[in-house]
């Protein structure tokens, strides 16, 4: 069980703390909206303005830096005698030619990556309101508990008996999702989103077999996430879009109207990718199940009702999480993911495996004594989905944020996300469009529309401006049912400063898109980043994935 915590790692808390004059019971009051500038706030910690770069030239690729006979290597004389290659290596697996491998010195190799790194925009360095990506700051405690010996220095395919440390940790995080999730089991193997998208509808397929029904379709909104439908069908199902009604959510007739004996399941994000939540869905899962199909929930955000609601309580059958994204491990530039599939227990039989398990004493040895831990093969288990047991020292890094926050810290962590979300919301309405004007969960959505009728500047000019001003841009043009969208995630790190100075540059850019000539300079941002605005079109159109294939 997630137990209470006294502490909050990374939060936001500590510099957002809204008291009355600053939050009314609607939102902010004339302090925060009206009168909202910076200078009311204070200086904000995550705006990267300040971030120094020397110099607008390209950085040299490491073969522009390649000069014959440098090595950023050195080797001991180990006394070995050496053995000709040719008696190691038949002829026919021989290269003719050595590989075209750049030729650098140590100093000028560990110069270019760092550059490279300065060169980036990341978490550390300001904030990074990416919607629907849940980019939080990174608590730096949960990395040193990561970067442990005793779990860092541990090879995967080690017996049970030399790592009873790492299965009692993926047991206790398996339970703690699980807890959070309102489902009784899950696995620890899908290595992402994506990865859990699949493993999630393949236990649906491998469920509804077992029960000896063949299903053919699986529904998914139109405000889903674009990996939605491209699980749908790598697991072999057919797509099926229900449209959203006028307020954002699920259209409740059009998805009765689709539902028969050949649908699967649905698939749905809650809160939906419009930031709103679903609040038909427990119509929605009365609807599904009575037709003899499966709920999936899209973990993606997840981070809004965190401690709150359950979406087992919801009625899901299926969950996937991204760890990378609510307990805060480095993901995107800055490392991999985990995606975690939670079940009901009627799904269990059916996990990947092998499964990490508290072996009863039966099985734990002759004369052992305690907790003793190994691995499970489930009844009906899909297999593997992972070569090992997934992203490891990323579950490491997850469960360290859940007993640090404990259960009262989570749920703040999904307050703080929405208050966040609510107040950008509240106080960028008039500058923007707000398509869905109403409370919203943990991002908002917003509109250019009116903006680019009247200027020419649309949602991706806004977008690069924004990183002039030293933010990460947001989402834009997702979800798809909205013309010019910006998506804002600011997610609960940031504090009433940095939410004070990204309204503050959105007011800016906006009227500065009003004014003389402006339409031009937004079209010609960004103007101080080391890289300027690219051809986005015709890079997709014309990839050029190696550096000899710029010749």
């Amino acid at each position: 069980m997630v137990e209470r915590g006294d502490r909050h790692s990374g939060g936001g808390e500590q510099g957002h703390r809204p008291g009355a004059e600053e939050h009314g019971a609607n939102g902010p009051t004339a302090h925060g909206a009206a009168g909202g500038r910076a200078a009311a706030y204070g200086a904000a910690g995550g705006r990267a303005a300040s971030a120094p770069l020397l110099g607008r030239e390209p950085e040299p690729t490491l073969f522009e830096l390649s000069v014959p006979g440098r090595r950023a290597w050195q080797l001991r004389s180990t006394g070995v005698p050496e053995t000709p290659l040719e008696e190691l290596v038949p002829a026919e697996h021989r290269r003719h030619a050595p590989p075209p491998l750049a030729e650098v010195s140590e100093r000028d190799l560990v110069a270019h990556f760092t550059r490279l790194s300065h060169r980036q925009f990341s978490v550390d360095l300001g904030a990074y309101p990416l919607g629907s990506c849940t980019m939080k700051y990174n608590p730096k405690m949960c990395d040193t508990v990561a970067g442990l010996a005793g779990l860092a220095d541990v090879h995967p395919a080690a017996p049970p008996v030399a790592v009873q440390g790492w299965l009692r940790l993926l047991v206790e995080l398996e339970e703690a999702l699980c807890a959070i999730t309102g489902m009784a089991a899950a696995t620890m193997q899908p290595a992402a989103g994506a990865a859990g998208e699949l493993t999630g509808l393949l236990l649906m397929r491998a469920w509804h077999r077992a029960a000896g029904n063949v299903r053919s379709k699986v529904i998914i909104p139109d405000s889903a996430h674009g990996t939605n439908p491209a699980s749908v069908t790598l697991s072999g199902y057919e797509t099926v879009t229900v449209p959203s009604d006028a307020r954002g959510c699920v259209d409740l007739r059009a998805l009765r109207a689709v539902l028969d004996d050949e649908v699967a399941g649905i698939m749905l994000t809650n809160p939906n990718t419009l930031g709103l939540f679903e609040e038909d869905i427990a119509a929605i899962a009365a609807a599904v199940h009575e037709v003899g199909g499966l709920l999936y929930y899209d973990g993606a955000n997840l981070n809004a009702i965190l401690g709150v609601v359950r979406p087992g309580d919801m009625g899901f059958d299926i969950v996937h999480l991204n760890l990378h994204k609510t307990f805060a491990t480095p993901h995107g530039g800055g490392g991999p993911g985990a995606g975690p599939v939670a079940v009901s227990a009627r799904l269990a039989p059916f996990l990947p495996g092998p499964r990490p398990v508290r072996l009863a004493p039966a099985d734990a040895g002759a004369g052992t004594t305690g907790v003793r831990y190994g691995w499970e093969m489930p009844e009906r288990s899909i297999g593997r989905v992972h070569s090992w047991h997934g992203n490891a020292l990323v579950l490491a890094r997850a469960l360290a944020y859940i007993q640090v926050h404990g259960a009262d810290g989570l749920r703040r962590v999904a307050e703080l996300a929405v208050l966040n979300a609510n107040w950008l919301r509240r106080r960028l309405a008039g500058i923007l469009d707000v398509p869905f004007d109403r409370p919203c969960m943990h991002e908002c959505v917003l509109s250019a529309a009116s903006l680019e009728k009247a200027t020419g500047v649309r949602a991706l000019d806004i977008a690069k401006r924004l990183l002039e001003e030293g933010f990460h841009a947001p989402t834009v043009y997702f979800p798809l049912t909205v013309r010019e969208a910006l998506m804002i995630e600011p997610t609960e790190t940031e504090s009433l400063q940095t939410l004070g100075a990204l309204a503050d540059a959105v007011d800016r850019i906006v009227a500065d898109a009003r004014a003389a000539d402006g339409a031009a300079r937004a079209a010609a941002a960004p103007r101080t980043t080391p890289v300027g605005r690219v051809d986005e079109a015709r890079a997709a159109r014309r990839l050029v994935p190696t550096f000899d294939a710029r010749r």
